[in-house]
């Protein structure tokens, strides 16, 4: 049952499954007849119309979501619409999408400043489900989540027999000195116990994704670490704090850092101390 149905349906003492109509759903459907528990205007179980409006949006089905929305709003099921609508938003929704605002702001508009069941409110839940049928579908949240918790069983299992486990988290058993190593800085307390302070975190814990930092940014980025008056930074160091990830390899780091973060084959040729001057960095 989807989030949201326990308001309206629980389970006896004897087992049986009972039912509760919200006033707005009650009265007679289309045909004149008295609405049964959980029937919509037209005659339809609310719970298959609900799950239709969700399996809808999925296949981008924009006429038979806008209908399945509708449904549920006139029959006075607009809780269940809303409620699938943003379920929708988490479970079939590519991540970063702007629709998870509008469908928000329509809910808000129909549920808040006019009657959900209404005209202007039936108008929101078309527009919210048109919105949501548009956008672009993906299991990827659901799939990642389903992949995870497997994992984790497969781990387990496979710790309580003491061998290695056939399938294992992408991060593996997150240890220093491994692939993430760049995570233990100083906010984690492996990474204290090393002494990886502001500098380790400077040149390996802030660094940014394959497109790395706008020029502002890096801009910023460099007369701060110039003008701090506790750590001393060289040129290699300030290339790498702005250097953008190997998109092919965004955990990968430069060969030669030592515990502290410092390039331990840096030397005097780079010319001077090697950290140029202000002049440079704010033109």
């Amino acid at each position: 049952m989807a989030d949201g149905d326990d308001r309206q349906a629980t389970f006896g003492s004897d087992g049986s499954l009972e039912t509760e109509t919200t006033p707005d759903a009650t009265g007679e459907n289309d045909f004149g007849e008295q609405k049964e528990p959980n029937e919509t205007d037209g005659g339809y179980s609310r719970y298959v119309v609900s799950s239709l409006l969700q399996k809808a949006v999925r296949r981008s089905d924009e006429e038979v979501a806008a209908w399945a929305a509708w449904e549920l709003a006139r029959s006075g099921y607009a809780w269940n619409l809303w409620d699938r609508l943003n379920l929708y938003v988490v479970e079939d929704l590519r991540a970063g999408s702007d629709v998870a605002l509008t469908i928000e702001r329509y809910e808000a508009l129909a549920t808040e400043r006019w009657e959900p069941d209404a005209w202007k409110g039936r108008l929101c839940a078309v527009h919210a489900s048109l919105a949501a049928a548009r956008a672009r579908s993906t299991r990827e949240a659901s799939n990642a989540d389903a992949y995870f918790g497997a994992v984790a069983e497969i781990r387990a299992e496979a710790r309580e027999r003491g061998e290695e486990p056939a399938h294992d988290f992408p991060v593996g058993d997150l240890e220093p000195e491994g692939e993430f190593d760049a995570v233990f800085d100083g906010h984690t307390g492996e990474g204290s116990k090393r002494g990886r302070g502001t500098r380790f975190f400077k040149t390996h814990g802030a660094r940014v994704g394959p497109e790395g930092e706008d020029e502002q940014s890096a801009r910023w980025q460099r007369l701060a670490m110039l003008l701090d008056e506790e750590i001393e930074y060289d040129a290699e160091e300030l290339d790498r704090a702005v250097e953008p990830v190997d998109p092919d390899d965004p955990w990968g780091e430069s060969d030669g850092v030592d515990e502290d973060g410092h390039d331990s084959e840096s030397d005097d040729d780079s010319g001077g101390d090697g950290t140029g001057s202000l002049t440079d960095f704010a033109e």
